[in-house]
């Protein structure tokens, strides 16, 4: 069983945690598009964000198998055990099903009825996934205070997997007019205010003196995960090459998102472990 108690474990899993729902999010508003048929054309846009979340995914379950200390578990199943898989396991097992029925189909307008079908179920799957975290601590799944509300995963997620979507389409088209990306950078803007109102409602519930020594480290964390990606969706129609301002906004989004899930979950656990304050008991 992982020691969470150990500062490196929670920091290596809280990043983990961040990287695993971004992937999830590119594969929910890369289904919801090809589903609506507001994807752009062409076998290449489609598998090369595909494949990206699929790593992020996979992510859990490679560390898992390699017996990465301190990173052996998986869904809330230890690959190394000789029990049944969780439903957890064959929820996020399902979910490469309809990535791959995509990525076969996938060509050319993407417009055949199957490749839709399949788009909406890898939509299905990966938001499953979200909605029903462990609540164990393991690779994929951090301890149950890191953990977030559904809401906030499934708000997260489309956030910072629609960065990486960006990135992947900006990638394969250098050239992309500040028009075709104004829908995005708007959507991606909305999205960071909802998920910053949500993650402010979760800090709500944390009191206590370690919350208020640590206020420099969470001003960084939201710094990382909304100030800077916001500020290059702002400066991207001007910027000449986006692709590494894109490059720095995903990656800044999933670093301070895992330090501000380490951060709360420590906040919690000290808040827990905290002897109770005279005159507050009864």
């Amino acid at each position: 069983m992982p020691d969470q108690t150990r500062p490196p474990s929670g920091r290596v899993a809280a990043l983990l945690y961040a990287l695993v729902i971004s992937g999830y999010g590119v594969w929910v508003l890369l289904g919801a598009l090809l589903t609506m048929r507001v994807y752009s054309e062409g076998r290449g846009p489609v598998l090369v964000p595909l494949l990206l979340g699929a790593l992020f995914v996979s992510l859990g379950p490679l560390l898992a198998t390699l017996r990465v200390p301190l990173l052996r578990g998986w869904s809330g199943w230890r690959l190394d055990s000789g029990l049944r898989p969780s439903r957890e396991t064959l929820l996020a097992l399902a979910c490469y099903l309809p990535a791959l029925g995509v990525a076969g189909l996938a060509r050319g307008d993407n417009d055949f009825w199957a490749t839709r079908l399949l788009s909406a179920g890898l939509v299905a799957c990966s938001l499953a996934c979200l909605a029903y975290q462990s609540r164990r601590g393991d690779a994929a799944s951090p301890p149950r205070q890191m953990v977030p509300l559904p809401v906030e995963r499934v708000i997260a997620a489309c956030y910072g997997g629609g960065l990486w979507l960006m990135l992947c389409v900006i990638l394969q088209n250098p050239d992309v007019h500040s028009t075709d990306t104004r829908a995005w950078t708007i959507g991606l803007l909305m999205l960071a205010l909802l998920s910053g109102l949500v993650e402010g409602v979760r800090w709500q519930s944390v009191t206590g003196r370690d919350v208020l020594s640590r206020w420099r480290q969470r001003f960084l964390a939201a710094g990382m995960t909304y100030a800077v990606p916001c500020l290059v969706l702002l400066l991207l129609p001007g910027s000449s090459d986006g692709r590494w301002l894109m490059l720095a906004a995903a990656v800044s989004c999933v670093w301070g998102r895992g330090i501000d899930l380490h951060l709360h979950e420590t906040a919690i656990r000290h808040m827990h472990d905290a002897p109770p304050v005279p005159g507050e008991a009864g």
